[in-house]
């Protein structure tokens, strides 16, 4: 078992950081920064995780977005 002491985002569930993000930047502000279709076309959260739960770079990007707004909070 690896002990993820130095991760960020060690705790969280792609759920929340996703919801976080919504709540505070929109959906439309969302689709903007990051330009994929389930947060410019009919998003919603269960549709936009089912995506990047398969979609690797877009969790990657979804994540780094998070990690910079947590920062500057």
């Amino acid at each position: 078992m690896t002990i993820q002491t130095n991760n960020p985002l060690h705790g969280l569930t792609l759920e929340m950081v996703l919801v976080t993000l919504v709540d505070h930047f929109g959906w439309q502000e969302l689709g903007i920064r990051i330009n994929i279709r389930c947060f410019t076309s009919e998003p919603s959260i269960k549709s936009s995780l089912k995506f990047l739960r398969k979609t690797p770079w877009a969790r990657l990007k979804v994540e780094e977005l998070y990690l910079v707004h947590s920062r500057n909070e």
